[in-house]
């Protein structure tokens, strides 16, 4: 548990014609959250507001100082404007470990930093056509309200930044603190109560760059066959380096890190589709279906029939 004097930094994006109501009622949420979190021993979340566009570079935080940045909604039409300066200092945040973060029509910065490539991602339904046009590479998946993809999580909807906030406070604090703020606020935590089972967070607080560049290239080729060679490889070390400061910086092996990543993609489809098992699994990158059986079951804790029916959205015979 983080001790309750640790403070989690949330940068607050700013941009021109940006949604206002949701930046002030993400900073309202935040210290609702943290006035609340002082019985559950949970970090306060302190906001940090930055404004692009008009300011010199060097006025943007530096690497290192936020935990995640959160680039809103825009009410006006067409995609939010920011700097190529700006988008560089998101990319560079994101390397470095930082959760990033989109609402809405936000997300045409995330993708202009190149961030969404080959991901999935959400923004809103009203917007999908000019989205996908602009970028054909981003998985986009407009029947989602919100999509958390480990180091990125985008939300759709002009007040999706209400889910967002409660998902941060989530991940941040605890759902338990989750349930409180939204009682406190009068607001629907939708499915969150019934998340029974934690969903994986990845360890992106730290400052291993060739560490955070395997990550970050599983959260996107999860589904391909990877070896501890390759991942060695493209963080620059030997395997037995490699191996020590993985489980080291994420609390897991490797494998074990690549198996929590392909269930928890598979516990998405089971909620969302209507998708055999058999289908799911190969979909997330197993041959085997009994082999992810085996594997989801010691992680989730139920088995994937069991799961789908307390959690998917209709019910469905597990082939």
């Amino acid at each position: 548990m983080t001790c309750k004097n640790h403070q989690i930094k949330i940068g607050l994006v700013n941009f021109p014609g940006a949604q206002q109501s949701a930046l002030l009622g993400l900073g309202d949420l935040f210290q609702a959250a943290t006035n609340l979190a002082e019985p559950y021993s949970a970090p306060s979340l302190e906001t940090v507001h930055i404004e692009l566009l008009g300011n010199p570079s060097n006025s943007l935080p530096e690497c290192g100082t936020l935990d995640a940045i959160i680039c809103p909604p825009r009410l006006q039409e067409g995609a939010p404007l920011v700097s190529i300066s700006e988008l560089a200092w998101l990319k560079s945040h994101h390397d470095a470990g930082c959760l990033i973060c989109s609402i809405c029509a936000g997300a045409f910065i995330l993708a202009s930093a190149g961030l969404l490539n080959d991901r999935p991602a959400t923004t809103h339904w009203q917007l999908k056509d000019a989205f996908h046009i602009e970028f054909p590479d981003v998985l986009l998946d407009t029947d989602k309200l919100l999509i958390d993809d480990g180091d990125i999580v985008t939300a759709g909807g002009v007040m999706a930044w209400i889910d967002l906030g409660l998902h941060l406070i989530e991940r941040y604090q605890s759902p338990i603190l989750m349930l409180s703020v939204a009682r406190q606020f009068l607001v629907e935590p939708r499915r969150r109560e019934q998340r029974y089972y934690s969903s994986f967070s990845p360890q992106l607080g730290h400052s291993d760059k060739g560490i955070l560049k395997v990550q970050h290239w599983l959260q996107r080729s999860y589904r391909k066959h990877q070896t501890i060679k390759d991942m060695a490889e493209i963080a620059g070390m030997s395997e037995r380096t490699f191996l020590r400061r993985f489980h080291k910086l994420t609390g897991l092996t490797p494998i074990a890190y690549l198996q929590t990543l392909r269930v928890e993609k598979a516990r998405a489809l089971l909620e969302l589709s209507t998708d055999s098992f058999s289908q799911i699994a190969w979909n997330v990158g197993y041959q085997d279906p009994a082999a992810l059986r085996k594997i989801f079951i010691r992680i989730v804790g139920l088995g994937p029939k069991e799961y789908r029916k307390r959690f998917g959205v209709t019910e469905f015979l597990v082939s």
